[in-house]
C-alpha cells in the first residue's frame, strides 16, 4: 500500500459513499447482533421460554428484600417448592451449614459460613449419561429485593423446568439448583457442591446471573478446557460470548455460585448474566420494575436451549480439547481452537511486517508516532469521568456506572473517534497516510501477540484486524489501477476489525462502567487504527493537492474531526441533562449504627469516600479503621461519627466446658445473638489450633483470627476450640441487623436519596467482649 496519485473527486466521493454505507451496515448488524430477542407472551407455546410467564415469578418473589435466614427468603424457598411440585417434580431441602471455600472470596472478618437452605429438584433423564445442573441463587442482597440478581436466574429456572416437563423428557438428568447465601458467602453453591449426593459425579454446570437490569445475557466465564463446551453453547439461538471476557474473569476477584463448580474438577460449565443497567445492583431499585424483560427472553431461551442440547448429547464426551477462541458475529458464534492463537498472532504480525517492507518510508516514525492516540484517548476518557464525578459528585457513590450511561459511553467513543482523526490529520502529510496505517496496525499486530502470551482467549480482538487489513492492504497494493477492485479489497479487510471490535465495546462498556472508560477509549482507538486505509480512501485531502485545492480539501478534512469532538460535547451534555438523580433513580449513601456494648458508646459509620450532603450530616473527618471496636470489619477505613446509644442486646457467648492440657486449651462455646440479625461474629486475642463451628472444621490461625457465620439458627451457632493459651481468653464477639431505620437519632433519607448496594448499608451491629 503505496501512497499513490490521489482519486479523481468523482471516484472519490463514491469510494467514500461506498465505504461508508458497507461500514455502517456492518456496524448495525454487528451491534444488532448482540441485543436480547423480544420477549414473548404468556401465549407463548407451551414448549418455549416465555418472559411474560417468568415474570411473574420475579414479581412474587422480588416484592421485598430476602436476605439469606430471613421469614422473607423463607416465604421464596415455600413458593419454589410449590411451585416445583406444581410441575410434578419432588424438590428436596438441602438443610446445612457450609463454609466458604479458600478459594472463594472470603469474609473482610474472617472465614465465611452460613446455614444454608438449598431447594433442589430433579428432571430424570430417559437414558442419563450424566447430570446438568441448572443454577441460581434465590436469596437477595439485604437491601434488595432481587428482581434482577437473582430473581431473573431463578425465574428462568422455573420456567426452564415448565417447558422440560411439558414434552419430551431429556436424555440425561437434568438437576434444578437454587441455592441459598451467595449473597452472603456463595455458601449455598458451596454446600452443594461439597455435601449433596447429586455433585458426587459431577457434571455440566450452568449458572445464571445478574448484574444490572438490562442487556444481553453474556456468556462470559467457563471452566478450564472449553472448547466442547463452546461448540454446544454456539447451537443455542442467541449466543452472545467472548473469550476475551472469560480471560478478563479469570483475572478478577470475582465469584458467583459457579465459582464452586468450575473449582471442582467433577463440573464442566458455563456462567451466563446480563450486567447492563448496573446502577440498580443490590440496592432497593433492584425492583421487578427495572427488569428490562427482552433481557429475560435472552436468558430463557439460551438457558432452556443449551438444556435441551447438554440433555440429548453423551456427556461423558465433552472432557478435554483445550481452550476455544470465540467471539460473536452476526448470525453466529465464531470459534476455532486455541492451538491456532499463536498462529494467528504471528501471522498477523508477519503481514503487518510484509505491509511495512511494500511502504518503507517514513515507517518506524509512523509506529512510534501511533502510541500517541493509544495514550491520549484513554487519558483523555478518564479525565472526562473526572470531570464528570467532579461536576456531579454522587457519581463517585455509584458502584459501577450512573443510571443512565449511554450518552456518556457515546461521548467516550466520540472523544476516542476525534483523538485518532486529530493525530491522522495532523501527521498525514508529513509522515504520509500509508505509513499512518502500517504504523498503527504494528501496534494491533504487537498486542495481539502480547495477548497471545498472557491472555490467548482476547488475542483475537487485535490478532484478527491487524491480519485482515493487512492482507487486504498488501492485495490493494496489486489492483494497481483498478481503483474499484483496490476499495472492494480494503473494505472486505475491514469488515473484520468492525465485526469484532465495535460488539466489544459495546459489551465492554457495561462490564467495566464509566470508572473505567479509558478501556473502551483503547478499544475504539484500535478500530480506529484498524480502519485507516479506508479512511484515507474517504479523506478530502489527498497528499498530492498543492494551493487553494489543498487548502479546500483540508479544510473539508477538518470536518468528520471536528463533527466527533462536538459530538463528544454534546452527548456529555446531553447524558447530564438526562441523568438526573430522583425518587426513582436515587443517589446512593452508605451509613450504619455500631454500638459498643462494653461501654455502651455508639457512633455512626459510613464508607463514603466522599460524604455526600446528608451522609456528611451523621459522619465526618477522615476515614479510619475500627478494627479495635469491630474485627469484623477487618482493615476497611471508614468515616466515624457520634450516635445516641440505644439499649441493644448484645449477642451471649457462653462457655460450656473448657478442657486444659499443657499450653492447650479446648473450649465449647455457644455463640447466641439476642435479637433477630443477619450474621455474627468472633475473633479470638490467641492462636487457634483447631476450631468446629456449626459442625464444621475450620483452620486455625494466629491471633485474631475469627468467622462470620450467616443466618444463624435460633438456637445459636456452637464452637469448640482448641487455641494456644493455659489461662483465660479474650472474645470479642457482634452480629448485624438490617433495621437502620428504627434506630433512634437516624436521619430520615430524603426524596432523591437512596441506599448504596453494600452488604454492609443499613447495618446495625452490636459488639461485645467477653474474658473466658
Amino acid at each position: 500500500m503505496r501512497d499513490s496519485a490521489p482519486l479523481r473527486p468523482a471516484r472519490r466521493g463514491l469510494a467514500a459513499a461506498a465505504v461508508l454505507a458497507v461500514l455502517a451496515l456492518a456496524g448495525l448488524a454487528a451491534i444488532r447482533s448482540i441485543q436480547p430477542p423480544a420477549a414473548r407472551a404468556e401465549t407463548a407455546p407451551a414448549s418455549d421460554f416465555s418472559a411474560e410467564r417468568a415474570f411473574q415469578t420475579v414479581r412474587t418473589i422480588a416484592s421485598t428484600p430476602h436476605p439469606a435466614g430471613s421469614p422473607a427468603n423463607d416465604r421464596v424457598r415455600e413458593h419454589l417448592i410449590a411451585a416445583l411440585s406444581g410441575l410434578g417434580l419432588s424438590p428436596e431441602v438441602q438443610d446445612t451449614v457450609s463454609v466458604q471455600g479458600a478459594g472463594l472470596s472470603s469474609s473482610a472478618g474472617g472465614t465465611g459460613l452460613a446455614r444454608v437452605r438449598n431447594v433442589v429438584a430433579v428432571i430424570p433423564g430417559t437414558a442419563s449419561t450424566g447430570r446438568v445442573f441448572l443454577i441460581a441463587h434465590y436469596d437477595s442482597a439485604q437491601v434488595a429485593p432481587g428482581a434482577n440478581d437473582d430473581g431473573s436466574g431463578t425465574s428462568t429456572i422455573l420456567e426452564t423446568a415448565r417447558a422440560l416437563t411439558s414434552g419430551e423428557r431429556p436424555r440425561n438428568d437434568v438437576v434444578l439448583v437454587l441455592t441459598d447465601a451467595e449473597e452472603a458467602c456463595l455458601c449455598g453453591a458451596k454446600a452443594f457442591v461439597d455435601q449433596h449426593p447429586l455433585a458426587r459425579e459431577g457434571g455440566v454446570a450452568l449458572n445464571l446471573e445478574a448484574r444490572g437490569s438490562s442487556g444481553p445475557a453474556i456468556m462470559f466465564e467457563t471452566s478450564e478446557g472449553n472448547r466442547r463446551l463452546v461448540e454446544t453453547y454456539a447451537k443455542t439461538p442467541y449466543p452472545v460470548g467472548t473469550s476475551f471476557a472469560v480471560e478478563i474473569y479469570r483475572l478478577l476477584p470475582n465469584d458467583t455460585d459457579f465459582t464452586p463448580f468450575r473449582e471442582s474438577p467433577l463440573f464442566q460449565g458455563l456462567n451466563t448474566a446480563y450486567i447492563d443497567g448496573a446502577a440498580v445492583y443490590h440496592a432497593p431499585t433492584d425492583r421487578p420494575e427495572t427488569m428490562d424483560r427482552d433481557s429475560l427472553q435472552h436468558h430463557g431461551d439460551n438457558a432452556l436451549a443449551l438444556a435441551r442440547e447438554f440433555g440429548a448429547r453423551d456427556l461423558r464426551e465433552l472432557k478435554g480439547g483445550g481452550d476455544a477462541t470465540y467471539f460473536p458475529v452476526p448470525g453466529l458464534l465464531v470459534r476455532y481452537p486455541g492451538a491456532l492463537v499463536w498462529p494467528l498472532a504471528v501471522l498477523a504480525l508477519v503481514a503487518v511486517a510484509a505491509l511495512g517492507w511494500v511502504v518503507r518510508r517514513r515507517l518506524f516514525s509512523a509506529i512510534g508516532l501511533a502510541l500517541l492516540p493509544i495514550i491520549v484517548a484513554p487519558a483523555l476518557a478518564q479525565g472526562l469521568w473526572a470531570l464528570l464525578v467532579l461536576v456531579r459528585p454522587e457519581y463517585g457513590g455509584m458502584p459501577i456506572d450512573p443510571y443512565r450511561p449511554m450518552w456518556y459511553r457515546l461521548a467516550v467513543i466520540a472523544l476516542a473517534a476525534a483523538t485518532v482523526l486529530v493525530w491522522y490529520a495532523l501527521l498525514r502529510r508529513r509522515i504520509g497516510p500509508a505509513a499512518l496505517a502500517v504504523g498503527g496496525l504494528t501496534w494491533l499486530a504487537v498486542l495481539g501477540v502480547a495477548l497471545a502470551a498472557l491472555a490467548p482467549g482476547g488475542s483475537y480482538l487485535a490478532a484478527l484486524p491487524a491480519l485482515s487489513v493487512a492482507v487486504s492492504a498488501l492485495l490493494a497494493t496489486r489492483a494497481s489501477g483498478r481503483t474499484g477492485l483496490a476499495v472492494a479489497i480494503l473494505i472486505i479487510g475491514a469488515l473484520t476489525p468492525v465485526v469484532i471490535l465495535l460488539p466489544t465495546v459495546v459489551m465492554l462498556f457495561p462490564a467495566l462502567g464509566m470508572p473505567m472508560a479509558g478501556v473502551g477509549a483503547f478499544l475504539t482507538v484500535l478500530l480506529g487504527l484498524a480502519l485507516l486505509p479506508v479512511l484515507d480512501l474517504i479523506h478530502p485531502a489527498p497528499s498530492g493537492a498543492r494551493g487553494m485545492d489543498a487548502l479546500k480539501a483540508r479544510r473539508l478534512g477538518a470536518l468528520p474531526t471536528l463533527a466527533a469532538a462536538v459530538a463528544a460535547v454534546v452527548c456529555t451534555a446531553t447524558g447530564l441533562a438526562v441523568d438526573r438523580f430522583d425518587e426513582e433513580h436515587p443517589s446512593l449513601t452508605h451509613l450504619m449504627y455500631a454500638l459498643d456494648a462494653d461501654n455502651g458508646t455508639a457512633r455512626w459509620l459510613s464508607e463514603e469516600a466522599t460524604p455526600q450532603e446528608w451522609t456528611g450530616r451523621s459522619v465526618s473527618g477522615d476515614p479510619v479503621t475500627v478494627t479495635d471496636t469491630l474485627p469484623a470489619f477487618g482493615a476497611e477505613k471508614l468515616r466515624t461519627g457520634p450516635a445516641r446509644a440505644v439499649a441493644l442486646p448484645a449477642p451471649t457467648l457462653t462457655l460450656v466446658s473448657a478442657e486444659t492440657s499443657g499450653d492447650r486449651r479446648t473450649m465449647r462455646l455457644l455463640l447466641d445473638p439476642q435479637r433477630t440479625v443477619r450474621f455474627t461474629t468472633l475473633h479470638v486475642s490467641a492462636e487457634v489450633v483447631s476450631a468446629t463451628v456449626g459442625g464444621r472444621t475450620l483452620a486455625g490461625g494466629p491471633s485474631g483470627w475469627g468467622f462470620v457465620f450467616h443466618a444463624p439458627a435460633e438456637t445459636g451457632v456452637e464452637i469448640t476450640l482448641t487455641v494456644r493459651a493455659s489461662g483465660p481468653v479474650t472474645f470479642r464477639v457482634m452480629d448485624g441487623s438490617d433495621d437502620l431505620p428504627a434506630i433512634p437519632g437516624f436521619p430520615p433519607r430524603p426524596p432523591g436519596v437512596g441506599v448504596l448496594g453494600s452488604h454492609s448499608s443499613e447495618l446495625v451491629a452490636v459488639a461485645k467482649t467477653y474474658t473466658l
